[in-house]
C-alpha cells in the first residue's frame, strides 16, 4: 500500500500527519507530490524526505487534479502492482481514518474506497453548503447516493491506475469527475464513515470558492446555458414562424424542431464531453425521442396541477424545473455517457506523462510533460 499526498503550500500539519503514520505503521510507503509550492516551502518538502518519504514535484501549481495524477504515474511506474491510499496534507484526515479506509480496499480491483465525512458538528458554512450541492449534482447525474462527494480519502487498486490517469480534470474537478465516471467505467464506489475535521476553520484549504466551484459544477452550469438558450431561440423561432404562418400549431411545432436540434448540438458538442463518442444519427433519434417524451409529460403534468388549482404561473414553472432535472440526468446518464469503459478505449495509447530524475535521497523532481 502507497499513501499518496499531494500538497500546495503545506504547513506543519503535513509533518505531524506524516510522523503519526510512520508511528503507527513505521515501513509505511509515503509519497508526496509538490504541487508547484514554490522555494519558499522547500524547507518544508525537505523535512518531509528527511522523514524518508519519496518527494515528486514541478515548478508552478498545477491543481489537485494534476498532482494526483503525477503521484498515480509515479507509484505506477516505481511501485507496480501497489494499492494506492490518497489524504489531504492540511491535517484534516486522522491517521486511524487512513488507515482504516485502507483496510477496507477489496480484494477485487473494481471498486474505490471513500472515507465519507458527516459533517456534524463545527463545520464552515461553505464546505457544508458546497458538498451539498454536489452531492446533489452526483445524485442527480448518476442516480447514486454519496454521502460525501468532496471528500480526499481515498483508496485505489493498482488495477486502477491507468484509468485514473486518463480521466479529465486537473484541479478539484478532477475528483468529482472520477466519480462520475466510475460506473460507466466498470468500477464499483464503496464508503466508510470516517471523523469530520476542520483545522482552524479550514483556513489551510487552497479551495477558490468561486473558480473552484464554477469547475466543478461546469456540467450543470453549461447544461443551463444551453437550455437557456433553446428557450430563447425558441421564442423567437415561434413568434417568427407566427407572422409568416398564421398558425400557432406550425408556429409551436417548428419552433421547438429548431430549438432542439440547436440544443442537440449543443450539449453533444459542449455540454456532455463524452458526446461526440456516440453516433450523431442514433443518438439524435433517441434525443428527439427524450424531447417528445418531456413534451408529453409536461402538458400532463401542466393539467393535472390544473385539475388541483394550482396557479398556471407556479405550475408551469414547477413542471419545467422537474423536467429540466430528467432531462439532464437522462443525457448525462445514458445519451451522451461513455460508450466503454476508458481503460479498453486507452488501451496500448500513446499519451503525455511525467518523467523524473532523482534529486537527492527520497527526493524526485519532475521534468516538464513531454510525448512518449
Amino acid at each position: 500500500m502507497i499513501v499518496l499526498i499531494p500538497a500546495y503550500e503545506p504547513d506543519q500539519q503535513l509533518l505531524r500527519l506524516i510522523r503519526s503514520l510512520l508511528t503507527a505503521t513505521p515501513r509505511l510507503t509515503i509519497v508526496v507530490v509538490d504541487d508547484g509550492s514554490g522555494p519558499g516551502y522547500r524547507p518544508i518538502f525537505d523535512a518531509v524526505a528527511w522523514l524518508g518519504c519519496t518527494v515528486i514535484g514541478y515548478a508552478g501549481n498545477r491543481g489537485k487534479g494534476h498532482a494526483l495524477k503525477a503521484g498515480f504515474g509515479f507509484v505506477a511506474d516505481n511501485f507496480p502492482g501497489r494499492d494506492v491510499v490518497c489524504a489531504d496534507s492540511d491535517g484534516q484526515h486522522r491517521v486511524e481514518d487512513i488507515l482504516r479506509v485502507a483496510g477496507r480496499l477489496p480484494a477485487a480491483s473494481d471498486a474505490m474506497v471513500l472515507g465519507v465525512r458527516s459533517f456534524s458538528g463545527n463545520v464552515p458554512a461553505r464546505s457544508k453548503v458546497g458538498n451539498t450541492a454536489t452531492r446533489w449534482l452526483f445524485r442527480l447525474a448518476t442516480g447514486e447516493h454519496i454521502p460525501d462527494t468532496q471528500t480526499g480519502l481515498r483508496a485505489y487498486p493498482a488495477a486502477m491506475l491507468p484509468w485514473l490517469r486518463a480521466v479529465s480534470g486537473e484541479r478539484y474537478e478532477y475528483e468529482l469527475n472520477l466519480l462520475l465516471e466510475a460506473k460507466q467505467a466498470g468500477y464499483a464506489i464503496r464508503t466508510v464513515g470516517i471523523a469530520t475535521v476542520y483545522l482552524d476553520h479550514n483556513s489551510g484549504s487552497h479551495f477558490r470558492p468561486f473558480a473552484d466551484s464554477v469547475r466543478i459544477y461546469a456540467p450543470l452550469l453549461k447544461f443551463l446555458a444551453s437550455s437557456l438558450t433553446a428557450f430563447v431561440i425558441d421564442t423567437a423561432a415561434f413568434l417568427v414562424l407566427s407572422a409568416v404562418t398564421d398558425s400557432v400549431l406550425l408556429a409551436v411545432v417548428g419552433a421547438r424542431g429548431i430549438s432542439s436540434g440547436v440544443n442537440f448540438l449543443i450539449n453533444r458538442h459542449m455540454v456532455f464531453r463524452h458526446g461526440r463518442e456516440r453516433s450523431a444519427t442514433r443518438t439524435g433519434a433517441r434525443y428527439f425521442a427524450l424531447v417528445l417524451t418531456l413534451l408529453a409529460a409536461n402538458l400532463t403534468l401542466i393539467s393535472a396541477l390544473d385539475q388541483l388549482a394550482v396557479a398556471a404561473v407556479p405550475a408551469k414553472l414547477l413542471v419545467e424545473a422537474a423536467l429540466l432535472a430528467v432531462s439532464y440526468s437522462v443525457q448525462q446518464r445514458f445519451l451522451f455517457a461513455r460508450e466503454r469503459p476508458a481503460a479498453n478505449r486507452s488501451a496500448g495509447r500513446r499519451r503525455k506523462t511525467d518523467s523524473y530524475s532523482r534529486h537527492g535521497p527520497g527526493t524526485v523532481l519532475a521534468q516538464p510533460q513531454r510525448e512518449t
